[in-house]
C-alpha cells in the first residue's frame, strides 16, 4: 500500500535575503521551522535547511532499516545511534553524506553488524532516493 506525505512552505523575497518557514506537515508532528539561504551556507542559529532535513530524514530511515535488517536475521537491536552529516556547496549541491552508526545488539558480532548496515545502507529509500550524491559513507561499528 502506497502512502503520501506533504509539507507546506512559504516564501518571501528573493533567495540570499529571503526568508521562508515549513507552516506544517500533514501529520503535524513538527513546524513551523523558519529556513533561509544563510541556514544553508552559515551558521544556522535557530533555522533549519534542507539539508538538514534530509540528514533527519536519512538517518532515521537508515536506523528503521537497520533494525530490520537486524531483526530478520534473528538479533533485533537494543539501541541504534545514528548520525546523518549532509555536505552541501552552493553551485554544486549535495556532495556527500556521512552515515555513522553505533548499535547494541545482542548476538551480533562486528562483522555480521557491519554487513547488516551496509545491507541497510543499500536498501533504506530515503539512500535509494539520494543515489545521485556523489558520495555516501557509512561508519559502522558495536558499541563497546
Amino acid at each position: 500500500m502506497a502512502t503520501d506525505r506533504h509539507a507546506e512552505v512559504s516564501w518571501q523575497g528573493n533567495l540570499m535575503e529571503g526568508s521562508g518557514r515549513i507552516e506544517r506537515v500533514g501529520t503535524g508532528a513538527f513546524g513551523p521551522l523558519d529556513v533561509s539561504w544563510p541556514a544553508r551556507t552559515d551558521e544556522p542559529g535557530e533555522q533549519t535547511s534542507p539539508e538538514e532535513l534530509i540528514a533527519a530524514a536519512h538517518a532515521a530511515c537508515f536506523s528503521m532499516s537497520l533494525a530490520h535488517e537486524l531483526a530478520q536475521g534473528g538479533n533485533a537491536p537494543e539501541r541504534l545511534d545514528t548520525r546523518a552529516d549532509v555536505t552541501f556547496e552552493p553551485g554544486t549541491g549535495i556532495t556527500r553524506i556521512r552515515l555513522a552508526v553505533r548499535g547494541r545488539v545482542p548476538g551480533v558480532d562486528e562483522e555480521g553488524f557491519r554487513k547488516a548496515a551496509e545491507g541497510a545502507k543499500a536498501g533504506c529509500p530515503v539512500s535509494q532516493a539520494l543515489a545521485g550524491v556523489p558520495e555516501i559513507t557509512l561508519d559502522a561499528a558495536l558499541e563497546a
